[in-house]
């Protein structure tokens, strides 16, 4: 066995909950590595770099902490970066390559932002939040809820996340419509769905809710143009990115009472400044990008890491 100088040095970071060594049988790496937990989020890159300098193996959660060409090359020591989920946009692979750090992934599954969407809608629609606070202060009912059955549906992308959402809104008895900019009648036909511009979606929904991947061409997607067609009574949704959505538009909106209500758990810049007004305006419901954070995604994701860490460990020993 190396001595403990010897090996391999893994750093786990973004633990928020601290269960990474709980939900993976990390001792199967015990004779060849040795493995450092970090619980707290680091933003500054001088910091991560400082914090990750000694470091052979960094182990990142989804976009936490970007992995990006400032950082990578400030690490000589760094070999490979293990990631969860299946791609990652907040790592430089270029970057990485350059400097012969290999970057793996794992599995994943949408089926947690699924649930999550649709306990925003229902907690948004039902005013969940401030009836509980109402109630655990003595109170009682204190609002009248928006009713699913009978109402319009309106999806952003209809890809896997956004296929399974139009699914259960017509188990509820919502008419669903959706857009895209390469979406299909045929392929909105298959989900139940119907295809319409995107002015007659945010005209006509009742709760719209945002599916699509984040690129150059949905950034700022929705913005007060598209805020200012939506019925007065209407929700917006996002489980996507934050980015998608104008963020300063959508605060005008909800602080001008133009909508009823918006139910997020995606922003801008995560974890969330203090003083951020999402953090404040009641009729928004937030939720600090929980979509994926299920306990089995969680250990699909953490066992998937030590055996792509064990994979990478057996090659170099191979080799």
């Amino acid at each position: 066995m190396p001595s403990k100088q010897d090996r391999f040095k893994i750093a786990v970071l973004d633990d928020y909950q601290d269960v990474a060594l709980s939900l993976a049988d990390w001792s199967v790496l015990d004779e060849r590595a040795t493995v450092t937990v970090f619980n707290d989020h680091l933003s500054e890159s001088d910091a991560v770099v400082e914090r990750l300098r000694p470091f052979d193996i960094v182990c990142v959660m989804r976009e936490r902490t970007p992995m990006t060409r400032s950082i990578i090359e400030r690490l000589p020591k760094l070999r490979l970066i293990a990631s969860t989920a299946g791609r990652n946009a907040s790592i430089d692979l270029k970057a990485a390559e350059e400097r012969s750090v290999q970057v793996v992934h794992t599995g994943y599954t949408a089926a947690p932002t699924i649930e999550l969407t649709w306990a925003l809608i229902l907690g948004s629609a039902r005013n969940l939040v401030a009836e509980n606070t109402s109630l655990r202060s003595g109170g009682w009912q204190q609002s009248i809820g928006d009713d699913m059955a009978g109402r319009t549906l309106g999806i952003l992308g209809l890809g896997n996340v956004g296929s399974a959402v139009a699914r259960i809104g017509a188990a509820f008895g919502m008419k669903v419509i959706a857009w895209s900019q390469n979406l299909t009648t045929e392929r909105a036909a298959e989900v139940g769905a119907t295809l319409v511009s995107k002015d007659e979606l945010f005209r006509e929904a009742d709760v719209v809710s945002i599916h699509l991947v984040l690129s150059g061409r949905t950034r700022g997607l929705v913005g007060a143009p598209e805020l200012a067609l939506m019925k007065p009574t209407a929700r917006l949704v996002n489980t996507s990115r934050g980015p998608i959505v104008d963020e300063a538009d959508l605060i005008a909106a909800l602080e001008d009472k133009k909508i009823a209500g918006a139910a997020i758990d995606v922003f801008d810049q995560e974890p969330l400044p203090l003083e951020h007004p999402f953090r404040s305006l009641p009729n928004l419901l937030a939720t600090p990008h929980i979509g994926y954070v299920s306990r089995g995604l969680y250990e699909r994701f953490y066992q998937d890491t030590v055996a792509n860490i064990r994979r990478w460990l057996d090659g170099r020993a191979a080799g």
